[in-house]
Order: structure tokens, then sequence, then C-alpha cells
């Protein structure tokens, strides 16, 4: 049914003419829709570019979704982002959180099975303070590229960041050792003081009886590690109190609190450079690990009649200050024989530290070692129990000559071969000391109290009759003896005046002296006189005849 156009109606005289309607072309688009057909261009463009760049995605199981957040946690390998965690799911069970990541397309290497993530945090452990940049920027997930070549879009993310990172430059090695003692994973690896590694992992063995240590040591420090380096346990304080007095050793403060292990060999003995994976033993201290090898072991056995208090197993066994030995084991046994008590003593002697130098050869000897031994008991050769330390009471088994000793047959062919023994010095200074005990005990020290309590009395008696008599002295003798006194010096003065340069006697004795001097003068003229003219006592002189 067509539709009727009404016509329009006339114009009013004197209206303007009516305007002409034109109808404007379907087909034509208007412009406005240009705008939104542009904008969806450019997004399909974005969305093309976003799609053309975006990386595989895969998923981390942590047990805790700690400091991560969805659309704001970063995946970061060496401080660059290669991803974002899009969203976390608890698992069903419970048992672990789920954690989506967008890598980007430059990340596809991150795809490798062997590819390890771990959550970055603030962390205190062995190796150290680690992950301070996340206090303000907040938790990030670390990356460690993997090298497999099969590819994975589900990893289980590490509870503890990796102590060696596949990008690291350096060498591991094995270290086998009979417990952990206070080593664990970061802690660090010493050389000459100088921190050059760290360990990074242990696991207990298949058999229980002792743990493996992986250790990482640092590029260029791994050249030091030889075929024959030594390694030991530098945790803590190294104390030993030998017969040689008090040892202290440690590598640094942080080995007394943390732990560590050090490295070394012997003097010009490291050998070639040692390749990775190379297995070594972990030594308790430095000493036994530096200690030459020891070579065949001899067991011999020793019975004590003393004490053996403040001997243990791991004592030295000495010849004459030269260690050649260790104590393995000590006990008690009861001789239904001689019916009384015996201390055996099984330690174990290392032949080889008593031979000659290393590069010199000893010649053979045409006796065995059997007859050695015989041999050497018959000079004398006899254990005994010596204190190696006076502080501790620290006992070990001295070897040595005792010409004085008395004779003993033993067979040495049995094994472990017996070995003679001499009460040791304490022994014998302690039964002196209880025979002086016993005659001190004898003393009648109570009969000994009264007797010197009697002569103390008597000794009293005496002393009070000295005083008296002094008393009496001072009262009746002293006048006299003061008059006496008097005396002498009136004598003295008058002694003095007679004996004075100008007392009348000293004048009367000098003219004497000086005529006696001229009468001997006399006498010496006549002498000569005579001695010239003995003649003259018959003739009497020459003058005189003349006369």
């Amino acid at each position: 049914m067509s539709e009727q156009t009404t016509p329009p109606p006339p114009p009013e005289p004197g209206a303007p003419p009516a305007p002409k309607v034109v109808r404007r072309r379907d087909w034509l688009p208007s412009l406005i829709w240009l705008i939104p057909i542009v904008a969806a261009l450019v997004g399909m463009t974005l969305v093309a570019r976003i799609l053309m760049q975006r990386g595989p995605e895969i998923v981390l199981t942590f047990k805790t979704a700690e400091g991560l957040e969805a659309g704001k946690t970063a995946v970061k390998y060496k401080d660059v982002q290669i991803g974002v965690v899009q969203s976390l799911r608890l698992a069903r069970d419970r048992s672990h959180v789920r954690v989506t990541v967008q890598l980007t397309k430059e990340a596809d290497g991150f795809t490798a099975s062997d590819t390890r993530y771990w959550v970055v945090r603030p962390r205190l452990d062995t190796s150290g303070i680690s992950g301070l940049g996340t206090l303000l920027s907040g938790a990030y997930i670390g990356a460690d590229a993997g090298t497999s070549e099969d590819s994975a879009s589900e990893f289980t993310g590490l509870e503890v960041p990796p102590i060696v990172t596949r990008d690291a430059s350096g060498q591991q090695y094995l270290l086998r050792a009979a417990d952990i003692g206070s080593l664990d994973v970061g802690s660090p690896v010493y050389f000459r003081r100088i921190k050059v590694g760290q360990v990074a992992a242990y696991e207990l063995d298949a058999d229980g009886r002792g743990v493996t240590l992986r250790v990482f040591v640092n590029a260029p420090y791994d050249k030091f590690v030889g075929v024959n380096t030594r390694f030991w346990h530098a945790s803590g304080l190294d104390a030993s109190i030998t017969a040689s007095g008090v040892k202290l050793r440690t590598q640094s403060l942080a080995t007394i609190l943390l732990g560590g292990i050090a490295f070394q060999a012997p003097e010009g003995e490291m050998g070639p450079i040692a390749k990775e994976n190379t297995a070594y033993a972990l030594a308790e201290d430095e000493s036994l690990a530096m200690k030459a090898p020891d070579g065949p072991s001899q067991p011999m056995l020793m019975y004590f009649n003393e004490s053996l208090r403040g001997l243990a197993p791991g004592a030295a066994v000495d010849f004459r200050g030269v260690v050649i030995g260790e104590v393995k084991s000590i006990g008690v046994e009861f001789d239904r024989t001689e019916r009384e008590f015996r201390m055996p003593v099984l330690v174990q002697i290392y032949p080889d530290r008593l031979r000659r130098p290393a590069g010199e050869t000893a010649p053979e000897s045409r006796y065995s070692q059997e007859q050695r031994l015989q041999f050497l008991i018959g000079k004398g050769l006899r254990a005994q129990l010596r204190n190696g330390n006076l502080l501790t009471g620290q006992m070990y088994v001295a070897l040595d000559f005792f010409p004085k000793a008395r004779p003993v047959k033993v067979d040495v062919s049995k094994t472990p071969v017996e070995l003679p023994t001499i009460p040791g010095s304490l022994e014998d200074l302690q039964t002196q000391v209880q025979e002086i005990a016993t005659k001190v005990n004898k003393i009648p020290f109570e009969e000994l109290g009264k007797d010197m309590r009697v002569s103390l009395a008597t000794l009293n008696k005496t002393l009070t009759g000295a005083e008296q008599l002094a008393k009496t002295l001072n009262n009746d003798v002293s006048p006299e003896i003061t008059a006496a006194l008097k005396d002498v010096r009136k004598t003295v003065d008058s002694a003095n005046r007679t004996l004075s340069d100008d007392s009348p006697l000293q004048q009367d004795v000098r003219q004497t002296l000086q005529e006696l001097t001229r009468a001997a003068g006399s006498m010496r003229v006549l002498t000569d006189y005579l001695e010239r003219h003995p003649e003259s006592l018959l003739r009497g002189k020459p003058d005189d005849k003349k006369k």
C-alpha cells in the first residue's frame, strides 16, 4: 500500500516563498564514523604488537605467596625484568601456591627444564644479609637460566636462593665428612684466610655413615686447588690442650659464629690442578689435614696395674717426645691367675714415623720385625703412663728404655703384641707421698702438745724470774756501777793531764831523751875511732903523747 502525500498549502499573500528541500544521497557515509574506525585500527595494531611481543606463560609453585602480588610483582634476571606475575592461586590440596607468570618474548630461554626460580626477600643467613633492596621496591622473583634443551611450563620454586648460579665463574668440589658440624649452605671457604668460595649444598650419604658437601671455589682461586690439597673444618675455635700447652686457631671472626672450611696444600706438594667435582676428605682440624701419611699401623696391647684416670681414646703414644701412635681403647679385666684387676690399653703404632726422612733409604735388615721388637724389649723397652698436663690431668703413654727394668718374656708372634709396662712416675710419687703421710700419722702430736705446754709453762716461769732479776739489778747494782764509772772517769782525766804535752813529766822525759840522744852520738864517735885506731886502747891518743 503506497503512502499518500499531502500537497503543501498555498502560500499566503505577501509571504516569502517556501524553502526547497533536497534529499541527500543515502550511500555517502558520515565523516563522524572515521574516528572510531581509526581508533579500532590503532587498538588492533597494539593488540597485535602485544601478542607478537608476548612470551610464554609458565606456572611456578611456592609454599607461600608472601610478598607476591598479581600484576605487580616482577620476574628479574640480573636486575632486568623478564616477566610479571599474572595471577596467584591456592592449590586444591592447599599444600602450595600456584603463581602464573607471563614472560617476555626475549625470555624464551627461561623455559628450559633446569631453570630455577626463587623469591627474593630480605634474608639473613650464613652467607650474610641479602635482599635489602626489596625493603622499598617489594619482593620479586629471581631466575637462573637453565642449559637443558628440554622445555617445561611448570617449575617448582626454590625456598632458599641458590648460592651458586650457572653464570658464576669457578669450579665445584666434593667433600666427604663424618658429620656437617656447624656448616650450612653459604658457609665460607677460605684459602690462607682469604674467602674464595662457599658451601653450595650438602646431603646425607645413602648408607647414613657420613655426609657429602659440595663447595664452590670462585675463579681465579680454583687454580690453587690441586690433587694433593687438604680440606678441613675451620669452624669456631680450634682449641687443643696437650703436653705442649694450649693452642687456639681460627680462620676469621665469622667462622667462630657461622663456621667455615679452609684448604691448603703442603708446601711444594700441590700437584696438578684438580678437575671439577674432584672428591676430597674433610678433616676435623688443620693438624689432622696436614699430617703426613702414616703408612701401615701395628696394634699393641698394654696392661697397667694403676689408675687410668686422665687417659682417653685418642691420647698420644710417644717415644721420647715423638708421637708414634694413639690410644684406641681402654678397659678393665680380672686376671684369674694373679687374682687381681688389670687395665688393658689397646694402642695403634705407626712404625713409619720412626723411619728415615723421605729420600733416604734404610739398608735392609736381616732380622724380622718380631726379632727387632724382641731385641728392643730385651734392652728395656717399656710403656709408662705419664702426666701430659698438670692443669687438666691429661695422661699419655710414653715408650722409653729402662735398662734396670725386670726382664720379661714376650710372645711377639701374638696379635696384638703385648708390650710390657712399668709403673708411672706419678704412681711412684703418690706411693712416696702416701708413705710420708703414714709416717706423719704415727707422730704422737697430742703427747708432743702436752710436753710443749709444760715447756712453755716452765719458760714462762723462767722469764718471770729473769724479769724480777733485772728489776733487782736496776734498783741495787745500778747506783754502785754509776759511782765506779765516776772514779774511772777521774782516773782517765788524771792520766790525760799527766800525758799532756805541757805536763812536767812530759818535759822531763823529753830532756832525758835528748841526753840519751847526745850520749848515743858520743858512743858512735868513740866506736868509729876505735875501729880506726884500736891501738889507742893501749897507747892512748897520739896527740896526748905529743903533749
